[in-house]
């Protein structure tokens, strides 16, 4: 049940962390399993099934294109994402699977990749099962995988199991960490208790799971995957969006007419650094768009906030006489409490977008780039749980629907939005005590039963709100 830093921020591609990710992990993993079993070599055939959100969308999330790369052996994480639609054209036009990368068998895409638009699996909204079969049509194993938010990847049996470790935790408590924490009142208690800022709390839990300097280099990794995310949405040459709905991009443009205004509109613009933030968050969700290197933060849906935000820090509050060792700090820092606060989210709520709505995705990171800023910028733990329930709440109750099922329309722009929310939702909180009405722990506990109340339509289905009221083309 222990979560890092790392469960919540890692390296993928676009567009979706749910839908292309998870399936790229869950395809690689099955046949891992089939190489442990020592029956990869007898399969003649796989099928791949969709199933719930992951079929209603899984075509405009690359959801049928995750399955066969990942059953072709690659990662989502290594995989060069420029590679990414050729070797998926050549398994199709071929009829060939290259399986774990190792052997070929034959592979008919219509007949072995099936999305069940109506149906769903019992475990969570994205469900998917895999099964191989030997020369003879004979099933040699089959494995029901969940996509649970954030390019998590659980079997069914795991599922349960994760489900009654929760509710043994919450009869007996968590497994001792240096500074346990379940709820955010029991982290800002940890921190009150040993003098430590939320950041600190998390150093120590890491430290007591593995090597902290491993941990801060790979995180030090992932804010450079950020800014390269970042660099290619500023510079991508291609003027529309892949996907069919022939959106424009924005992040360039935009980008162009910045440095056209130079440095000395900083002084003069109120709404200087606020025009910056916009174009870091539409770069990162435009790369995501097109299925780029992306870092999931915590989805891939809502990637561009917590980059943002950070490049915001970067620029305009470092700014450039910081060293490299004070950015080095604040960058960890940044990212060991953001953190924090996504755990409670994934452990009391959900991320998932097929699961609570936009609300998991968009709202989760806005709460967590708001806390995170506001610590860096001094806050107290008190005044971060603030900020980070300020970032939440007035995000409740969004919902997911996609427009053609893209992860383009409403979502790129909304990154943007709550990304400017988040700097709002920190100075608000610094400007306070951190004593308020309402707590985070009462936010998410909303966010949680708002999901649970809200119609599957608007939960990543493309079936309800924008995704039925926008004419597709």
């Amino acid at each position: 049940m222990a979560l890092s830093t790392l469960d919540l921020f890692s390296i993928g591609i676009g567009p979706s962390s749910s839908h292309t990710v998870g399936p790229m992990r869950a395809a690689r993993r099955f046949t891992h399993a089939l190489e442990q079993e020592g029956t990869l070599e007898a399969v003649a055939r796989v099928k791949g099934e969709l199933f719930g959100s992951l079929s209603a969308t899984g075509v405009g999330h690359g959801s049928d294109m995750a399955l066969i790369l990942g059953l072709a052996g690659h990662d989502p994480e290594t995989i060069d994402p420029e590679a990414a639609a050729p070797v998926v054209s050549a398994c199709v036009a071929d009829r060939v699977l290259p399986l774990a990368g190792m052997r070929e068998i034959p592979f008919d895409r219509p007949k072995d990749l099936i999305l069940h638009m109506r149906r769903s699996l019992p475990g969570h909204p994205n469900g998917m099962r895999l099964t191989a079969f030997d020369a003879d049509g004979g099933v040699l194993t089959t494995r029901d995988y969940y996509s649970v938010g954030g390019g998590f990847v659980v079997t069914a049996e795991e599922l349960e199991a994760e489900l009654d470790q929760t509710r043994e935790i919450a009869r007996h408590g968590e497994e001792p960490e240096p500074h346990p924490f379940s709820t955010g009142a029991e982290l800002v208690a940890q921190c009150e208790i040993h003098g430590k800022s939320i950041a600190d709390v998390m150093r120590a839990n890491e430290a007591a799971r593995g090597d902290l300097a491993e941990v801060e280099a790979k995180v030090l990794e992932i804010w450079d995957v950020m800014q390269e995310c970042v660099h290619n949405g500023l510079h991508r040459t291609e003027p529309i969006l892949p996907g069919g709905l022939k959106v424009k991009r924005r992040a360039p443009g935009l980008y162009a007419q910045l440095q056209q205004k130079g440095v000395d509109e900083e002084g003069k613009d109120p709404m200087w650094a606020m025009e910056w933030v916009n174009l870091f968050a539409l770069a990162v969700n435009e790369e995501n768009a097109s299925f780029g290197r992306i870092v999931t933060a915590p989805t891939n849906g809502a990637a561009g906030i917590i980059p943002a935000v950070l490049h915001y820090v970067d620029r305009f509050v470092l700014g450039p006489d910081a060293s490299e060792q004070q950015r080095r700090a604040t960058v960890l820092d940044f990212l060991f409490t953001a953190a924090a606060i996504g755990i409670l989210y994934k452990r009391n709520a959900s991320i998932s977008g097929a699961e609570v709505g936009c609300q998991g995705e968009v709202g989760s990171a806005c709460s967590m780039a708001a806390g995170a800023l506001c610590a860096v910028l001094g806050g107290t733990p008190l005044q971060v749980e603030n900020a980070a329930e300020i970032g939440i709440e007035h995000n409740l109750g969004l919902t997911c629907d996609p427009v053609g099922g893209l992860v383009q329309v409403p979502c790129i722009e909304r990154n943007a939005i709550a990304s400017v929310k988040a700097i709002n939702a920190a100075r608000l909180a610094l400007v306070g005590d951190g004593d308020h009405r309402v707590t985070l722990d009462q936010a998410i506990q909303t966010m949680r039963e708002t999901g649970a109340d809200m119609k599957s339509k608007y939960k990543e289905t493309s079936r309800g709100g924008l995704a039925v009221n926008v004419i597709e083309c």
